[in-house]
């Protein structure tokens, strides 16, 4: 296999059955044209599952794994800094600011968390443990090691975490806090946003009413489950969406490079019981959404 360069890992592909591509290089050609595959196999990079370098005579086979780097295209640099709350030998737990991604994906990819730290702490073994949405900022978790990357992953998998959020949304005075919601949330591929339908529910959150203010107010949110977007779908069935959300109740498109607007949602805290150590961790958020009345 290729190693990370420049915080990025390699692509992988798996060669499909049935094509007529007679050589590898045939086949990447037409399936990525926008690529240069020649100086790539010129200068070793592009390989099989072996590290054996691929060149433009290598016949295709059906099922071999191919490694390559892509160049990423220009993205709008995020002007904000992750802060750092913690790091060990095992893990490196991190502020995210709004507007940065977790992982590389779609347009999103030297300008995510993951790849900014991995250059930043030299670690090419840096994984995130959880994700945050892009739009949301706070507590992120991400292993350093190869050894710890599955027990913490499996923590948050297994539902072992308390989560803690905070939201600034709609204030209603005809609802009645703490209340739980449970709905059934579904998202489909490729579409922007999720949707509830009638259904065994398969998300819930606790919400907290904390303070009012003019027509807004702050909440205290606990999810038990971690459905895509469900904090922001929750809020928003309720009527009380919350601030700056351009997805809910009505999906609208945002400039890459307008970073005046953040949604008004936090991942105040992370409390756990470490896997590794037994020991009791909780982190805590040093950001802050707003605090004046609209």
């Amino acid at each position: 296999m290729l190693p990370f360069r420049d915080g990025l890992a390699p692509m992988r592909l798996l060669l499909p059955h049935g094509d007529p591509a007679t050589t590898i290089v045939e086949y990447l050609e037409r399936e990525m044209p926008d690529d240069n595959w020649q100086r790539a196999m010129r200068d070793a990079e592009v390989v099989d599952e072996k590290s054996r370098p691929i060149s433009d005579a290598t016949r295709y086979r059906a099922g071999i794994q191919v490694y390559f780097y892509r160049v990423p295209a220009q993205e709008v640099p995020v002007p904000f800094e992750i802060g750092i709350l913690h790091e060990d030998e095992n893990l490196l737990v991190v502020d995210k600011p709004h507007f940065l991604a977790t992982i590389p994906r779609g347009r999103h990819v030297t300008e995510t968390a993951t790849v900014r730290l991995r250059r930043q702490f030299d670690c090419p073994d840096l994984t995130p443990a959880h994700r945050l949405d892009r739009a949301t900022a706070g507590v992120l978790l991400f292993t350093k090691t190869k050894h710890a990357r599955r027990p913490y992953q499996e923590l948050f998998s297994s539902r072992n975490v308390t989560k803690e959020y905070e939201a600034v949304a709609g204030f209603d005075a005809a609802l009645h806090f703490p209340r739980v919601v449970r709905s059934r949330i579904l998202k489909e591929h490729g579409v922007m946003t999720a949707y509830e339908e009638p259904g065994e529910p398969n998300s819930e959150t606790l919400i907290e009413l904390v303070e009012t203010f003019g027509t807004a107010a702050r909440y205290r949110l606990f999810p038990k489950t971690g459905k895509t977007h469900q904090l922001r779908i929750h809020l928003s069935s309720l009527g009380i969406p919350i601030e700056n959300d351009p997805y809910y109740p009505v999906f609208t498109s945002v400039p890459a490079d307008d970073f005046t607007r953040p949604l008004q949602l936090l991942a105040r805290a992370l409390e756990f019981t470490d896997p590794l150590t037994g020991e009791a961790r909780c982190f805590v958020s040093a950001r802050h959404l707003r605090t004046d009345a609209p």
